[in-house]
């Protein structure tokens, strides 16, 4: 007999599937699908296929879903009725890699429950980007410009950052959520002020299988050789740490794992990108209060975090390196500025925009 209990969010990713259900005693079960498109789960259809099988008779009362992009919206969370999901269809061109998906898990949950079904959005976090950061130097006609995306993770970050740092939290604030895809924020008192995503998921540093941010001219060239879905597979699957290994691998944990010369050669230059980042975001701010790593290569890979921190010192950051080889909540050594590791949990940030819109909706 079907059960209906608490709040499922729903984390559809590039390459994985995170999902969590809230129960009404406080209770929190947590299911987790990874390295979909391998053999294990073909494609995002099929993890959504397993989730099901794994909640059993359990039926839960409201849905959230993490949205890459929300295009112009700037609200952090909307109710999917007909029209907010004809809309969503109407920009998965912003976000090819994950609107579809997203999308996807949203129609197999309003097949399965009669719930209702709150779309999250990671690029409504960004809302506060300045004109300066947001402008892109392109003629303003044109519509174009930076949205940022990891916007929920980025929330979820900030609302802990005052119990972990007090009032230093407030201050400047590197976070760089490093995973399959990978993006860095600059916050001032909690506020998204810089980010190195721009107008889609695929620019800033390099990821999994994306290349980041390309010489204009590149994308010409590549565009003179390349037309429509192949360009768009090119762009969003074929490059990054992929590329940068020579196809060996586009997973971090497999490249650290490996003694081949060019799987070292992208790891080495994937830190090098993201220190650049971080070195970017302090000359903007004028400094950096604290750093934060978060999602999984930032949670996960030490060599990589140190890395990162170690050509950092002029920034006064440093890592004690036993800290970072245990994966401690504090890493950074004494007498430097705080570097931390927050695990994210994207899924907690959506359950709370989800009961916000539902007791939004009740107050009306």
């Amino acid at each position: 007999m079907a059960k209906n209990t608490g709040i499922l969010t729903v984390n559809s990713g590039s390459s994985s599937l995170k999902a969590s259900l809230f129960r009404a005693d406080g209770g929190r079960r947590d299911f987790r699908y990874a390295h979909i498109g391998g053999e294990a789960l073909r494609d995002h259809a099929a993890a959504f296929d397993r989730l099901l099988a794994e909640l059993g008779a359990s039926r839960p009362a409201a849905v959230g879903h993490r949205f890459v992009h929300g295009g112009e919206i700037t609200q952090a969370a909307r109710r999917i009725d007909a029209a907010e999901r004809a809309r969503l269809d109407s920009i998965r061109h912003l976000a090819p890699l994950h609107l579809p998906s997203n999308l996807l898990g949203a129609d197999l949950c309003a097949k399965h429950f009669k719930a209702p079904q709150v779309a999250c959005f990671d690029t409504a976090f960004h809302a506060t980007l300045p004109d300066i950061a947001k402008r892109l130097p392109i003629p303003r006609e044109f519509g174009l410009r930076r949205f940022g995306f990891h916007g929920v993770n980025y929330a979820y970050v900030a609302s802990i950052l005052p119990d972990l740092l007090g009032e230093t939290a407030y201050g400047r604030i590197a976070v760089a959520h490093l995973g399959n895809g990978a993006s860095l924020c600059l916050l001032e008192n909690l506020r998204s002020i810089d980010t190195t995503m721009g107008y889609t998921p695929a620019g800033g540093v390099p990821m999994g299988t994306r290349s980041g941010d390309l010489d204009p001219g590149v994308m010409l060239e590549l565009a003179a050789r390349y037309r429509g879905d192949a360009l768009s597979d090119l762009v969003y699957h074929r490059m990054g740490l992929l590329a940068l290994s020579d196809g060996e691998h586009a997973e971090m944990d497999a490249l650290l794992a490996s003694q081949s010369a060019a799987a070292r050669f992208a790891v080495d230059y994937f830190c090098r990108q993201v220190r650049g980042a971080i070195g970017a975001l302090a000359a903007k701010a004028g400094g950096l209060d604290a750093l934060i790593f978060t999602a999984g290569i930032g949670e996960r890979a030490a060599p990589v975090r140190a890395a990162i921190c170690a050509p950092l010192g002029f920034l006064n950051i440093r890592l004690d390196p036993e800290a970072n080889a245990a994966h401690r909540t504090v890493i950074s050594a004494a007498h430097s500025k705080p570097v931390m590791i927050i695990p994210a949990d994207e899924e907690s940030m959506i359950r709370q925009l989800t009961q916000a819109v539902l007791q939004e909706e009740k107050s009306a």
